[in-house]
C-alpha cells in the first residue's frame, strides 16, 4: 500500500503479468476463465456511511467469495493497526480470517479493493497456483484478481495529486489498466464507467492503448505498415531484432515464427511463409488472423 509515498508508473512488470495470465489459463482452462464473464458490480461492494462497518465488510467479503467461485466459507473480517493494507489467514479453513488496516475504518470506499486482493489469495491457495518469491506471487494475485473481474476495485483505489497519493496492490496503475483492457477485449466489457478516481480512468486509458498496440503486432494481420515492413525485412534475414515480440526458428522453407498469443500469452508457432493464414491458440482457443 503506497500512502503518501511516490507511486511507480509505467509497465515494469509485464513479463510477470504475462506469465500470470498464461498460468491462469493453464490452471482453469479457457472454459474455466470464461465462467467469469461479468465483473463484480459497483453496487454490490459499496459500503454506505450508515452501514455497520463490520457487517458491511462481511457482506462485501461474501460477495467477493461468490464472485470468485469459492465455496461458501465464512470470511471473518477485522481491523487493526498494521504496515500493509491487509492480510489473510490461509491455513485455518473452513473459515478464513482477513485483517484490514485500521485506515479503512475511515476509507470505506476502498474496503472492497483490499478484500478482493486477499480473497484472491484464498482462490490461488485452493487452486495450488503460485509463483516463487513474494513479489512475483503478489503480482500474480493482482493480475488474477483483475483478470477475473474484481481488480478494477484496486485500480479505482488509486488517487494522486500534488500533495498526496494512495495506491493498493503491487501492479502499477497502468499495469492494472493493461490487464483490465486485456479482460475487456476477451469479455467485450467496458469498465471505464465504474471508476470514481480520475487518475484510475487515465491509467486505464494508458493500459488500454498498450493492449491495443500489442493486438496489432506482426505477424498478426492487423499490424501497421511500419511494423510490417520491419517484420518482412527480419523474416528475410531469418533473425528478429532484440526488442521484437516474435522470434524465428529454422531456415529456408522450414522457417517458422513464434509469437505470444495476445489473449493468453502462450507462444504460438506457425510457418513463416508470408501467406495469410488463421492460427488457433492451443491454450485459450483464440483464432488469430496472421500474415507470417
Amino acid at each position: 500500500m503506497a500512502n503518501g509515498s511516490e507511486v511507480v508508473h509505467g509497465f515494469p512488470h509485464l513479463d510477470t503479468v504475462h506469465r500470470a495470465i498464461t498460468a491462469l489459463y493453464r490452471r482453469l482452462s479457457a472454459d474455466g476463465v470464461l465462467t467469469y464473464t461479468a465483473s463484480v458490480a459497483p453496487a454490490d461492494i459499496a459500503l454506505g456511511d450508515d452501514e455497520d462497518l463490520h457487517l458491511g465488510a462481511q457482506r462485501v467479503a461474501r460477495t467477493l467469495v461468490r464472485h470468485l467461485r469459492l465455496p461458501e466459507a465464512r470470511m471473518v473480517v477485522s481491523f487493526r493497526e498494521m504496515e500493509h493494507a491487509a492480510a489473510v489467514e490461509l491455513e485455518a479453513g473452513p473459515e478464513y480470517f482477513v485483517e484490514l488496516n485500521d485506515r479503512f475504518r475511515r476509507h470505506r470506499r476502498d474496503i472492497g479493493a483490499a478484500l478482493a486482493h486477499e480473497i484472491t489469495h484464498v482462490l490461488l491457495h485452493r487452486l495450488d497456483l503460485g509463483f516463487p518469491g513474494h513479489r512475483d506471487n503478489e503480482l500474480l494475485t493482482d493480475t488474477v484478481t483483475t483478470y477475473l473481474g474484481a481488480g478494477w476495485l484496486l485500480l479505482d483505489a488509486f488517487r494522486e495529486d500534488g500533495m498526496s497519493s494512495q495506491k493498493l496492490g503491487y501492479l502499477t496503475p497502468e499495469e492494472f489498466g493493461y490487464v483490465l483492457a486485456l479482460r475487456a477485449l476477451v469479455f467485450d466489457e467496458d469498465p471505464s464507467p465504474w471508476f470514481t478516481s480520475p487518475q484510475a480512468y487515465e491509467a486505464y486509458g494508458r493500459g488500454r492503448e498498450r493492449a491495443l498496440r500489442e493486438a496489432r503486432r506482426p505477424p498478426l494481420a492487423g499490424a501497421g505498415w511500419a511494423r510490417r515492413h520491419r517484420y518482412v525485412k527480419e523474416r528475410r534475414l531469418g533473425r528478429a531484432g532484440p526488442d521484437a515480440p516474435y522470434a524465428f526458428e529454422g531456415a529456408g522453407g522450414s522457417l517458422r515464427v513464434s509469437f505470444p498469443c495476445p489473449t493468453c500469452h502462450q507462444r504460438i508457432r506457425v510457418p513463416a511463409t508470408g501467406r495469410r493464414i488463421r492460427a488457433r491458440c492451443g491454450l485459450c482457443g483464440t483464432v488469430l488472423d496472421c500474415e507470417p
